[in-house]
């Protein structure tokens, strides 16, 4: 029976990221939006384009559900026959982990990585048995559904009304090589269950009604595709190094200060970020040793402008600086945004000749971003572009 404290930690499991550990096998996952979207086949192609190249490989486990196409992939392929366990009088098969690791093939094909093992096999989920694979040298190729994702299932249930029991730290997913998204409209996938290639035709028109809806299947769509671009946004950022035309993902930021403009700013960048769905970033600067310092109203007009932030959405960043500017440059660089939102702020000639605009400054710090200025209702303009440092 496995023993919590023996299971590894999110930070061992990152430690172990795409192969870097000496000796340590390559994990590729199949992630899909929902049940029926062809993992396991794509899973089973690949198997079979590895024999065809002369690759050692093994299929540890394959569910086919029953699906005459998917069990035809398994022609061919070698299977490690399976582990028979007892419970409550009822005898379940699982994977045999240790036979997998006995065989030791260059790589093993392993279904369902959310899979949660019968009681008394040495480790509770699939995933484990997975890590002690691939920390054994094997390469693994597994399939999961965006719904058992640790960090989307909390969303996914209440999109659903279906709690999902069955779920997979995120950091197995980050620390996996390749993550390969297997992509139908909902409309497809509809149809491949009318047709029978998903369910049997007694299950079909109640998981139609139920959990296969179309609005329950584009929101998991979204929920997949969000998850992948996040996953090449870092790839870029690891690539390039920083912010600008190599960020996949777009994120707002909006300077948060005590001015009347602020709040239709907060507004305007709230909008932005709903559009683009993307993250909404509030930043506030304090002077060094004076954070609580100033007149009364301006601390008043502050928290308020704050609290406006925190009921649009935005996640907060409250810094020191002596300097705005160099903060703004600073924090817009290291969380990668792409877009800055500033209320306008009249400047004095000499605050002008002597150190330059507000924005020029930004724009001359981050050429890449671009950056949107939000004059008080009462200004002359709503808003206007400035641009990307052109």
């Amino acid at each position: 029976m496995t023993h919590r404290d023996e299971r590894p930690t999110a930070d061992e499991m990152l430690a172990r990221t795409a192969g870097d550990n000496a000796g340590r096998g390559r994990l590729r996952v199949y992630l899909g939006m929902a049940p029926g979207v062809g993992k396991t086949y794509r899973m089973l192609e690949e198997g079979q384009r590895r024999i065809e190249r002369g690759t050692d490989l093994v299929v540890g486990y394959v569910e086919t559900h029953g699906r005459p196409q998917t069990a035809a992939m398994l022609e061919g392929l070698e299977v490690v026959p399976r582990r028979r366990v007892e419970h409550r009088g009822v005898v379940v098969e699982e994977m045999d982990t240790d036979a997998v690791i006995a065989r030791h093939p260059e790589a093993a094909l392993i279904d369902e990585l959310a899979h949660t093992n019968a009681p008394g096999s040495a480790r509770a989920k699939r995933w484990e048995d997975i890590e002690a694979i691939l920390d054994a040298g094997i390469d693994v190729v597994s399939t999961c559904n965006i719904q058992h994702l640790e960090s989307a299932a909390d969303a996914v249930a209440t999109i659903t009304g279906a709690p999902v029991n069955e779920r997979v730290p995120d950091a197995v997913l980050a620390g996996a090589s390749e993550v390969e998204l297997v992509d139908m409209s909902p409309h497809a996938l509809r149809q491949r269950m009318r047709h029978g290639n998903v369910y049997p035709p007694d299950r079909t028109a109640v998981a139609l009604d139920r959990f296969f809806t179309e609005s329950n299947l584009t929101a998991l769509r979204e929920q997949s595709l969000r998850f992948v671009a996040g996953r090449v946004d870092a790839q870029l950022e690891t690539i390039g190094g920083g912010i600008g035309p190599g960020a996949a993902t777009e994120r707002i930021l909006v300077y948060v200060d005590d001015g009347a403009a602020t709040p239709r700013a907060l507004r305007r960048g709230a909008a932005m970020a709903a559009a683009l769905r993307a993250p909404f970033l509030a930043l506030v600067v304090d002077a060094p040793s004076t954070a609580t310092a100033g007149p009364r109203d301006r601390q008043r007009d502050l928290r308020e402008h704050l609290d406006d932030a925190v009921d649009l959405g935005a996640e907060i960043l409250q810094v020191e600086a002596s300097d705005p500017v160099e903060a703004i440059v600073r924090i817009a660089r290291t969380r990668r945004v792409t877009q800055i939102v500033l209320p306008y702020r009249a400047v004095g000639m000499m605050d002008r000749l002597r150190r330059g605009t507000f924005v020029d400054r930004i724009l001359a710090g981050l050429p890449d971003v671009e950056v949107h200025v939000v004059a008080a209702a009462n200004g002359v303009s709503d808003a206007y572009r400035v641009g990307r440092g052109d």
